[in-house]
């Protein structure tokens, strides 16, 4: 799951190293387009819906972040 996270990251932007970044929203890494994007293709690639509510900085500073998001809405949903 986190490599497939990791990829739709590499295709928002492939510069950065996802593995070791751990402030992509404070650092400006990820803007409010990049989140856009990468919202839906979360929810397309994990069947998940993404409500407001999950629109955190805690949710996408780093991968693992976004990873612990899309496993818990996986179970939830």
């Amino acid at each position: 799951m986190k490599d497939k996270i990791i990829e739709i990251l590499n295709d928002i932007d492939d510069s950065v190293d996802y593995e070791e970044e751990k402030s992509l929203i404070g650092d400006h890494i990820l803007d409010s387009l990049s989140i856009i994007n990468l919202v839906g293709e979360l929810e397309d690639e994990f069947d998940i819906s993404i409500g407001p509510e999950e629109m955190t900085k805690k949710n996408f500073d780093s991968a693992d972040g976004i990873l612990a998001m899309v496993k818990r809405l996986s179970e939830e949903q």
